[in-house]
């Protein structure tokens, strides 16, 4: 049999290896694989994947210890055909499948006014022979209990979604009930945002328009989170209690969330995922949007048309989703437009000359909507954590620059210091990613540290009271899922890492309106469009096959 081989083993993977071999009932060079086995799935498991495959040589032995199962029972690892499993990941997927099938089999009857219904929302155009995606997506909806509307950024997601919701509404006159969910703060708030907005453009009578919610929550706070704990306060027992569910952002959605997520949505209850499945997967295990939309056509229509992602931005994302990395450089490199640029001069000096508009004005006052405003039009999206080039090593030495500027960052707290919370605090309303920054109140003599709500104001915390989190002028592309910014610069490390693919550059290009920068070589560049991120899942496998 193959030795495993996986970098990077963490303390926890040997610990686990350790505590599950002890107990395995095998012995000598058997004992030893299956270490090794346990090792190489739990370093997986960190990595992203939902599984592992095994050969027939594993299999067998795998299958003559008492830690494994084919999940009949509680053992700590399920062998599920080739596919090994740790119990919890096989209990999410197995969840999520089942109630996807189930959802997949409830018969959703037509409106007899549909084609009238949707004429009325998705006119046609007389003069385009154009298919309308808009409009296939909403026929498709209207007629399925879970459905999935994909598309990267221009592609209208969010105004089709807004027009479902109104067709729906008139439909139920106006009795359905709607939740709408987001991963994140940053993602519930531009969502929020954009249907108060579009609400303003349909032509609808109060009474439907107030039927079409605008409160947008994170998927956290929807299902109630219990301190201390993994598990949600909705759950099959305590369903939510809405008719409908929209989720945005849905390719941030890691298998655990996901699978608790439609748990806890009643069995009744319609669905719909918004997201751009070419997107980075979540950071914890799974690539679930991805996986779902590729075994579930019928489920999934795909918004193509581009209304307002265009010029330079639009062909370098392209060309890196098409891994056409020739294309992309070539891209990257052409002065003949400024919209996107390959950083030439120091990093660090490159990120205090496009915040000198933000340490400006927390310079000048300490009025909280200013310095967001000032903040948000330019960030700084770094592929690692680590490093020189990674989050901590550009904070850092941002940092140490700004302090010869008048910023007083030798301190833990200081005038100006821009924060991203790390761990959920529910008790605070704080989830990880939320951005804050700390600013000197004078009607209080203290600094505090602001937080931007998702209806758009604005509130203060004490910042011995916050959570977990960390300086943020550069964050990481993951963390920028779900975020826009008028002006993104995008740091890839000095020399290759096994984290860069064309997924993360995808992601951290689409981030951007208005400007986008790359601080980068050509080898590390090229290498990164040209990998692709592939995770191990059993959720294709399980579901191809069950919609005819």
């Amino acid at each position: 049999m193959d030795k495993i081989v996986t970098d990077n083993y963490s303390r926890l993977d040997h610990a686990l290896a350790d505590f599950l071999s002890a107990r395995c009932d095998l012995g000598g060079e058997p004992k030893s694989q299956f270490r090794d086995i346990v090792l190489a799935l739990s370093a997986a498991q960190s990595a992203g994947h939902s599984c592992l495959m095994m050969n027939d040589a594993q299999q067998t032995l795998l299958s003559t210890s008492n830690m494994v199962s084919s999940g009949e029972m509680n053992t700590p690892l399920v062998m599920d055909g080739a596919r090994l499993y740790l119990q919890r990941y096989w209990q999410y997927e197995s969840s999520l499948v089942a109630d996807i099938k189930q959802r997949l089999t409830r018969p959703v009857t037509p409106p007899a006014q549909l084609d009238t219904l949707l004429e009325k929302y998705f006119p046609a155009d007389a003069e385009s022979t154009e298919t309308d995606w808009q409009r296939e997506a909403a026929a498709k909806v209207t007629t399925q209990a879970f459905s999935m509307i994909t598309g990267g950024p221009g592609t209208g997601k969010t105004t089709t979604v807004l027009r479902i919701l109104a067709l729906l509404q008139e439909i139920h006159n106006g009795e359905l009930s709607i939740a709408l969910a987001a991963p994140t703060g940053k993602a519930a708030m531009r969502l929020q945002q954009s249907l108060m907005s579009g609400k303003l453009q349909l032509d609808l009578t109060e009474d439907l328009l107030d039927a079409i919610p605008e409160k947008v929550s994170t998927l956290h706070r929807l299902l109630g989170p219990i301190n201390q704990s993994n598990h949600f306060r909705h759950n099959a027992d305590k369903p939510l209690n809405c008719d409908l569910l929209v989720v945005d952002e849905a390719s941030m959605i890691d298998l655990a969330l996901m699978s608790k997520l439609l748990v806890a949505l009643a069995p009744d209850a319609r669905l719909i995922l918004l997201g751009d499945q070419d997107q980075l997967a979540s950071v914890e295990s799974g690539a679930v949007l991805s996986d779902l939309c590729a075994s579930l056509p019928e489920q999934t229509l795909q918004l193509k048309k581009t209304y307002r992602f265009s010029g330079p931005i639009k062909e370098l994302a392209t060309a890196v989703n098409q891994r056409s990395a020739s294309l992309a450089w070539n891209i990257l490199e052409d002065s003949s437009q400024d919209i996107v640029n390959l950083v030439s001069d120091d990093v660090i000096s490159h990120m205090l000359s496009h915040y000198q508009g933000y340490i400006k004005q927390v310079k000048q006052s300490n009025d909280p909507e200013a310095a967001f405003e000032a903040f948000s039009s330019f960030q700084v999206l770094a592929a690692l954590r680590k490093g020189k080039q990674g989050v901590e090593g550009l904070n850092l030495e941002l940092e140490k620059r700004l302090q010869s500027r008048g910023i007083e960052t030798y301190r833990t707290w200081y005038h100006g210091r821009p924060v991203m919370i790390s761990r959920n605090d529910p008790s605070l309303g704080l989830f990880n990613g939320d951005i804050g920054l700390c600013l000197y109140d004078e009607t209080i003599g203290q600094l505090r540290v602001w937080f931007e709500q998702s209806d758009g104001s604005l509130r203060a915390i004490m910042p011995g009271r916050l959570p977990e989190h960390e300086t943020v002028y550069a964050m990481t592309i993951h963390k920028s899922q779900g975020s826009e910014f008028p002006h993104v610069m995008i740091v890839l490390p000095e020399n290759i890492n096994p984290l860069l693919s064309r997924e993360l550059l995808y992601t951290a290009i689409t981030r951007a309106k208005v400007r986008v920068d790359v601080a980068t070589t050509k080898p590390v560049f090229m290498h990164t469009v040209n990998q692709q991120v592939q995770r191990n899942s059993g959720l294709q496998a399980k579901l191809s096959g069950v919609v005819s």
